[in-house]
């Protein structure tokens, strides 16, 4: 599984790396195409792409040749492929936040991120109603996947369960705005309807964020 960003300058660079890379320049390839860039077997290229089909990272689509040729598939990235490249939304979200915190203190940082949760909970909860809580947990998981937070789910034997989070998507931000972080749990308790405890905290030196949902 690819759990790091990816760069065309990184120094360390895996054969699933470069496939995705190179769909990325490309836009859509196929496996001869990445036989030749890659200099290797069809049948190598096409265990690396069965494991990227298989995160979730890449979509194939059968083309069916308009002669006598065999039909062959094409192979995209998904939109969640798109989170393991760069993006300033990090960069722009800092500014935005200096520039408020310049003009109204942490209040006014504190009150911008309650309009946004505001925003997002209005924009999220239809998709979660009529769903029993593991539902919506699965579902919130999901939700924080897609952002960047590489979110997974599990039930617990006492019947509650832990959303765990392996990336923070706002470090940087968070590390220097902790309201980032304080309006998290708050978000998951909007959304599943039931109290959600922060246990585990990157920001004191966990490897993870993990939360537990409190099935009561």
């Amino acid at each position: 599984m690819i759990n790091h960003q990816l760069t065309q300058t990184q120094d360390h660079v895996s054969t699933q790396d470069s496939i995705v890379l190179f769909i990325k320049k490309n836009k859509e390839v196929t496996v001869q195409e990445l036989c030749d860039y890659l200099k290797i077997t069809s049948m190598a290229v096409r265990r690396h792409l069965n494991v990227l089909q298989s995160d979730g990272l890449i979509d194939a689509e059968l083309v069916r040749s308009h002669g006598r040729g065999r039909p062959f598939y094409k192979y995209r990235l998904t939109n969640k492929a798109e989170n393991l490249f760069p993006s300033g939304f990090q960069n722009l979200a800092m500014d935005l936040l200096d520039a408020v915190y310049e003009q109204a203190g942490h209040e006014g940082v504190l009150n911008l991120l309650t309009i946004r949760n505001k925003k997002r909970l209005s924009t999220l909860s239809p998709g979660l109603e009529n769903k029993d809580l593991q539902e919506r947990v699965r579902e919130v998981a999901r939700i924080f996947s897609e952002d960047g937070y590489m979110t997974e789910w599990e039930s617990l034997p006492d019947g509650n369960f832990f959303i765990f989070q392996r990336h923070c998507a706002v470090h940087d931000v968070a590390q220097k705005y902790r309201q980032v972080c304080a309006l998290e749990p708050q978000l998951m308790e909007s959304l599943l309807g039931v109290k959600v405890t922060r246990e585990k905290y990157m920001l004191k030196n966990d490897p993870i964020c993990g939360y537990l949902v409190h099935n009561s």
